[in-house]
């Protein structure tokens, strides 16, 4: 018997996972793909090309308003479904795109970031030290693994980080103390999911098959695991996944209301005040560039203290 062949979402699904893209970008990729095959009375995208592409893009910009950033996600998303599923070239898209617009980030003097800090408490205030001190982004804090910190040379390797580039940023001296304190009652966590008979975690790339016993080793384990164990969306498996962003998106802006800041202030705000105070004071920049692995000398005592605090 001949098998039913496999539907365009499963197709696409197969496809992401085949170019290890993250759960999140799948997950975007078959939501803009069904919203696509809906917006058109559900024909089947191998039917249709570049003009229906593009009036799709359009109504995003058009009709629902979204913003340059969401129409862009769309459009990859589409883009990618065309030339990796259906392996179709739909030419160059001339849709009405929606409007960047220029602002102006949200910067925190150092005074109020430390502020906004002393209201965070727990592994909040640590990934926020992390984020303030390091200029990490809210997702390469939360995907930290346990190799990823040298406390011997105070550096932090940023695995995949955007752009799907690795960088070396600073481990600020000040988190140290604290920080080896929550990794010591992680670790205690992490031998009771093994004696549970649990204890792995999710590795990318594959790397689970390749290095068989990695995904139970310490190294290997989130730096900030969430709270229970959950149900991997693609192995299916019991395991115990990294804090969701989210929680600390929240904290973040509890606090700063909390510590009465009269500015816009999100998890991302601390990577711009880090960048701004590094300039403050006098050091570059360009270990913040995603493109780019740079890293604090190692020889030299000078630039750990560069950081802000």
């Amino acid at each position: 018997m001949t098998p039913k062949p496999k539907r365009i979402l499963d197709q696409l699904q197969d496809a992401v996972r085949l170019k290890h893209y993250s759960i999140r970008t799948e997950e975007a990729y078959l939501d803009w793909a069904k919203r696509f095959i809906l917006f058109h009375d559900k024909r089947h995208p191998a039917d249709m090309a570049g003009p229906e592409v593009e009036s799709f893009l359009t109504h995003l910009a058009v009709d629902q308003n979204v913003a340059a950033s969401t129409q862009n996600q769309a459009l990859s998303a589409l883009l990618f479904l065309y030339r990796e599923v259906l392996h179709q070239d739909i030419g160059s898209i001339q849709a009405l795109r929606a409007r960047r617009p220029q602002r102006i980030p949200s910067v925190l003097s150092k005074q109020e970031a430390l502020a906004v800090l002393a209201c965070l408490s727990g592994v909040h205030q640590r990934m926020a030290q992390l984020l303030y001190g390091g200029g990490l982004r809210l997702l390469e804090c939360a995907r930290l693994r346990v190799k990823d910190l040298d406390f011997e040379y105070r550096q932090i390797t940023v695995r995949d980080g955007k752009g799907h580039k690795d960088r070396v940023t600073i481990l600020p001296e000040t988190v140290i103390p604290e920080l080896r304190r929550h990794l010591r009652h992680v670790k205690l966590c992490h031998e009771d999911d093994l004696a549970e008979g649990f204890g792995d975690v999710y590795l990318p790339y594959a790397l689970d098959r390749k290095y068989c016993h990695a995904s139970r080793d310490w190294i290997w384990q989130f730096v900030f695991p969430a709270p229970k164990r959950s149900l991997d969306p693609r192995s299916k498996k019991l395991r115990r996944h990294h804090l969701d962003p989210s929680n600390l998106q929240k904290a973040v802006k509890v606090a700063a209301r909390r510590a009465g800041i009269e500015k816009r202030v999100t998890c991302h705000t601390f990577r711009h005040s880090f960048a701004t105070h590094l300039l403050e004071n006098g050091s570059d920049t360009q270990h913040l560039r995603s493109g780019q692995v740079s890293a604090p000398s190692r020889s030299s005592s000078a630039t750990r203290t560069s950081a802000p605090p």
